[in-house]
C-alpha cells in the first residue's frame, strides 16, 4: 500500500511539475506550482493539516449553539454593512506542534515522526477531547466549548478528574501563550466542587490575572453552558520560555 502510495505521489508531482508549451523550465517556479497543485488534493497528498477546532458530526446540538454563538462574533457587521474583525478570534487547534510554538526541537526524529498533541490524539471524533477555543484580546479572556467523550470515564458515568484537570491546563496554557508567546506550566491549583456528567457540554473559562516578568498569571473555572453549575475551578502559573529553555541552554 505504501509503495503504490508513493508510486501515485511521485506520478502527480511529475504532472503538477510539466511546464506548459513556451514556458522556460525553471526550477523555482516549478516547485511553487507543486506545492500549489499538492494543496488542493486530499489526504495523503495535502499539505493543509487539519484543524480539529471545526465542527464534526460527534458535536452535539449545545456544543454547535456555542460554537455558533462564539464564531459569529469573530466577524461583525458595521452601520455601513461592511465586515470587519469582532472582539473574539477562533484558536485553530492540530494534532501536531507547530515550529512557532516548539521551535521544531524534538529528542529524535522517531520522536518527531510519532508524536501528537495529547488531547488531539484520538482518532474517533466525539470519543474523547472535543473543543474549541475562542480568545478575547480586549477582555483578556479565553472561553472553550468542550464535549467529554466516552472515552474520558473515571468513577461510572462522570468525567476523569485528570481529564478534567488536563482540559483546564490545556485552556489555560493556549490563553497564556496567546497573550506571551511560549510557555511552560509551573503551577496548577484545582478545586473539583462537583462531579461532571460524562458527555456533557461545559463552557472553560479563562482569565489573565497578571503578568510578572516571565510569570503569567491565569484563574479559570469549568461551568454549565447557562452557567449556573460550577464544577471546577483553578488557577495556573506559567513561565515565559525560549527554546533555550527547552534545550536547558
Amino acid at each position: 500500500m505504501s509503495r503504490s502510495l508513493g508510486r501515485i505521489s511521485k506520478m502527480l508531482l511529475g504532472v503538477a511539475s510539466l511546464p506548459s508549451c513556451g514556458t522556460p523550465v525553471t526550477r523555482e517556479p516549478v516547485r511553487r506550482c507543486c506545492v500549489r497543485n499538492m494543496q488542493g488534493l486530499p489526504w495523503p497528498f495535502s499539505f493543509q493539516p487539519r484543524d480539529f477546532s471545526l465542527p464534526n458530526s460527534s458535536w452535539g446540538s449545545e456544543m454547535m449553539r456555542l460554537y455558533e454563538h462564539y464564531n459569529s462574533q469573530c466577524e461583525v457587521e458595521t452601520e455601513g454593512g461592511e465586515r470587519r474583525r469582532g472582539p473574539w478570534r477562533r484558536l485553530p487547534s492540530y494534532n501536531r506542534s507547530l515550529k512557532y510554538a516548539t521551535g521544531g526541537v524534538y529528542l529524535s526524529k522517531l520522536i518527531q515522526s510519532k508524536a501528537r498533541f495529547f488531547t488531539r490524539n484520538m482518532r474517533a471524533p466525539g470519543a474523547a477531547f472535543e473543543y474549541v477555543i475562542f480568545a478575547n484580546k480586549e477582555e483578556q479572556k479565553c472561553v472553550c466549548v468542550f464535549q467529554a467523550g466516552h472515552l474520558l470515564e473515571g468513577q461510572p458515568g462522570f468525567v476523569h478528574g485528570g481529564a478534567t484537570a488536563t482540559m483546564i491546563d490545556n485552556v489555560t496554557g493556549a490563553h497564556a501563550i496567546y497573550t506571551s508567546g511560549l510557555v511552560m506550566t509551573a503551577n496548577l491549583n484545582i478545586n473539583y466542587r462537583s462531579p461532571i456528567p460524562l458527555g456533557s457540554t461545559l463552557l472553560i473559562e479563562s482569565c489573565l490575572d497578571k503578568k510578572e516578568g516571565r510569570k503569567v498569571f491565569v484563574s479559570c473555572k469549568v461551568t454549565s453552558t447557562d452557567g449556573s453549575k460550577l464544577y471546577t475551578d483553578a488557577t495556573a502559573l506559567f513561565l515565559s520560555v525560549t527554546v533555550g529553555n527547552l534545550l536547558g541552554a
